[in-house]
């Protein structure tokens, strides 16, 4: 979306974050990375509020961020400190934070590599929800919520994809994303999750005539299974899932 650093600030609570899909534009990039194993985020939600602090940070809507999501007009985004962002593990995973003004509920879509744990970068628009722009930096409490979004997850396969190496990034998801499979000759295979937020076979799906069957586990342990086109690399495609 989860790592250890990240157990004690999850909830499933149906709490409102951001708007729509971080965008459904072929728009998205990211730099080369080390991949893992993309269970790696399935710890269950907790529920637990996190002290912390939060500064802000000029986000244009921008899609170089480190998750790897394309230009969206989404405001009330953040920057995840370090230790936290857990090799994108958090991407896309939403946080109601509250300051000295308010709350905001934030989608995480991008990294603070300076930021220790506890701290969170904010988009300038969301910092002013919570406090006056003029304090810079703020003591937060914050905890981790369902995101609200409309319709299904959706799906961009990475510039470069073919079914002989294949990158799915996913989008639109109401809880961090713990595991990505797809079927292949019957069998679900892991695709290990690199740390710019693709989840990788290094060899491809392979032909796939009748569309990539997915089987999506979050980071509550739901398990969903959804399915897209045959690989259509910088496309964006909506699937037909959602998590509850």
């Amino acid at each position: 979306m989860i790592a250890t650093t990240l157990v004690t600030a999850l909830v499933t609570a149906l709490v409102a974050c951001g708007s729509d899909d971080t965008s459904d534009t072929s728009g998205s990039s990211g730099s080369s990375g080390s991949s893992g194993s993309s269970g790696s985020s399935g710890a269950l939600l907790s529920g637990e509020v996190t002290q912390g602090i939060a500064t802000y940070y000029d986000y244009s809507g921008s899609d170089g961020v480190a998750c790897g999501y394309g230009v969206t007009s989404d405001t009330d985004i953040a920057a995840m400190d370090a230790p936290e962002y857990a090799a994108s593990a958090v991407c896309g995973a939403c946080f109601e934070v509250s300051g000295p003004k308010g709350k905001v509920t934030v989608r995480i879509v991008d990294l603070c590599p300076e930021c220790e744990k506890g701290h969170l970068d904010l988009s300038a628009q969301a910092f002013a929800k919570i406090a006056d722009p003029v304090a810079g930096r703020v003591p937060t409490t914050r905890v981790a919520v369902a995101c609200t979004v409309s319709g299904s997850m959706s799906y961009e396969l990475k510039d470069g994809s073919s079914q002989y190496w294949t990158a799915i990034q996913v989008r639109n998801h109401r809880l961090p994303i713990a595991k990505v499979e797809y079927e292949k000759n019957g069998v679900f295979v892991d695709m290990p999750r690199a740390d710019y937020n693709y989840f990788i076979d290094d060899k491809g799906v392979g032909a796939q005539p009748d569309g990539i069957k997915l089987r999506l586990t979050a980071s509550d342990g739901q398990v969903v299974l959804d399915s897209i086109p045959d690989v259509q690399a910088g496309k964006v495609v909506k699937g037909t899932a959602q998590f509850k």
